[in-house]
């Protein structure tokens, strides 16, 4: 029998959709994710490798503006980078009596680090204002907005066609615990990044369709 053959999963090539928590969605019932499957969210727009913009990785936003997609959806994404898929239990150490040469470990509670995304800032093309969407979650959390919506999440990672979803992982009801602006200097002519921090309830790689 032969050895099955592997690849490298390639880590620039993915996509990044925040859809609408459901009332009390935990990671016991994740999102289906599967695109054949009924559901209120949106399929994520088409993502590109070409551009003006170096290390896209979803399509621009259309013409109607950053913040003409579905209702549920927060934006329409354009998350370039992303960090923080991280579980870490907690490990407690027991010692026993009459067993000096070994220490029994147990596992504690698991915490989630927080996911970090950036992205450049989004315009309209043609004219228009930036796209505030991520501000005005976090504003409206400062606020002390009750409800507060959350936002569960799916990242995609492609092959090197775009043609085929490789790694998929989901995290559920997300809040957001920080945001940061982009750092504007006018000698550089760099393109303006920010950065959303999200807290959140679960996060999982799925298992293979």
């Amino acid at each position: 029998m032969s050895e099955q053959q592997v690849e490298l999963v390639q880590a620039f090539r993915f996509q990044i959709a925040l859809s609408r928590s459901l009332p009390g969605r935990t990671l016991a019932a994740p999102p289906q994710l599967d695109a054949k499957a009924a559901g209120s969210a949106a399929a994520p727009p088409a993502p590109v490798t070409g551009g003006s913009r170096a290390g896209s990785t979803t399509a621009p936003p259309a013409a109607g503006g950053p913040t003409s997609g579905p209702d549920d959806r927060l934006g329409d994404g354009g998350f370039q980078e992303c960090a923080g898929l991280t579980l870490d239990a907690d490990v407690h150490e027991v010692l026993e009596g009459g067993s000096n040469d070994t220490s029994v470990r147990r596992v504690g509670r698991v915490k989630h680090a927080p996911i970090v995304l950036k992205r450049g800032m989004l315009v309209p093309v043609g004219g228009g204002y930036a796209d505030a969407a991520i501000w005005s979650w976090m504003t409206a959390m400062v606020a002390g907005q009750v409800p507060l919506p959350r936002y569960d999440g799916r990242i995609a990672v492609y092959d090197p066609t775009f043609q085929r979803v490789v790694a998929r992982w989901t995290f559920v009801r997300a809040l957001p615990v920080k945001v940061v602006g982009p750092t504007l200097q006018a000698v550089t002519g760099a393109v303006a990044v920010e950065e959303l921090h999200l807290s959140h309830e679960g996060l999982r790689l799925e298992e293979a369709p």
